[in-house]
């Protein structure tokens, strides 16, 4: 597998203070191509780690898969860098008969914006095969606001470099089930709905996915392919990502901190703090 750090000589400079050269630790970025026979689905630039789970939770948000069964293999292809090196940068999925992938945007994704390059929002939107107007979770506001603090002390590549995301999937009573890191927030998001495929949890029904950062659409719609009724970010959503979340009967918090949060959708999860 590819390495997720590397270490880099750097001048660090500070006021009042000479320059001095040190080494620092840096996430890993790093070109992963999904195939599928002679296809290429996809190029997403990630962090590497969890590559499998990455590409099942790109299928599910696309909605090409829904169960395990759907897809029956995913394997590193021979590729090797200058070196001779096996470089572990392009994955081909095999599909169960009858399923097909379809390919909504030729350009490469970044690990900024997963769908930048999509001609249109026409091109991006899809319908979620859950109804998540049917769950009827209730969360306690003390424990979302808790759970970015809970996210972060699983973020272990985090703190030997402070440049990566997190998504972690927790249950409605705070339990932390997966948490993966990632330079791209979509690709976190992506790793821990591939787990959640893989272990045969799809869909995701009372149960609350955490992210750092900002809360998009694109994430929002990750989301609710996944079938999960409960979204909170550390930062603001996007417009169009709590237009969206109303739209799909998805809550969606943001500013979660311990001090509180704010509700930009379906707040009646939320049911204390919506009296408030």
């Amino acid at each position: 597998m590819g390495r997720v750090t590397v270490r880099r000589r750097v001048t660090r400079v500070r006021p009042g203070a000479d320059p001095t050269e040190r080494v620092d630790t840096l996430a890993v970025e790093e070109p992963l191509e999904v195939r599928y026979g002679a296809e290429v689905l996809t190029v997403t630039m990630r962090t590497p780690g969890d590559d499998v789970d990455l590409v099942g939770g790109w299928l599910v948000a696309e909605g090409v898969v829904r169960t395990s069964d759907d897809l029956v293999s995913a394997s590193f292809c021979p590729g090797l860098d200058g070196d001779g090196h096996q470089t572990y940068n392009v994955i081909e999925v095999g599909l169960a008969d009858g399923i097909e992938p379809r390919r909504r945007s030729t350009a490469m994704t970044t690990s900024a914006c997963g769908v930048c390059g999509a001609a249109s929002l026409d091109s991006v939107v899809l319908e979620s095969p859950y109804d998540l107007s049917v769950d009827d979770v209730v969360v306690d506001p003390d424990l979302l606001a808790s759970l970015p603090d809970r996210l972060r002390e699983a973020q272990r590549v985090f703190d030997r470099t402070g440049g990566l995301h997190a998504a972690g999937l927790f249950t409605a009573d705070g339990e932390l089930l997966c948490a993966r890191e990632d330079v791209g927030r979509h690709n976190a998001v992506d790793k821990v709905v591939g787990w959640a495929l893989r272990e045969g949890r799809l869909p995701l029904r009372g149960h609350v996915l955490q992210v750092s950062g900002r809360a998009s659409f694109e994430l929002v719609q990750k989301a609710t392919m996944a079938g999960v009724p409960v979204m909170a970010a550390v930062s603001a959503p996007s417009s169009l990502a709590a237009h969206l979340a109303e739209e799909r009967a998805l809550t969606l918090a943001g500013f979660v901190r311990a001090g509180g949060f704010n509700l930009y959708a379906r707040p009646e999860r939320v049911p204390a703090a919506a009296r408030r």
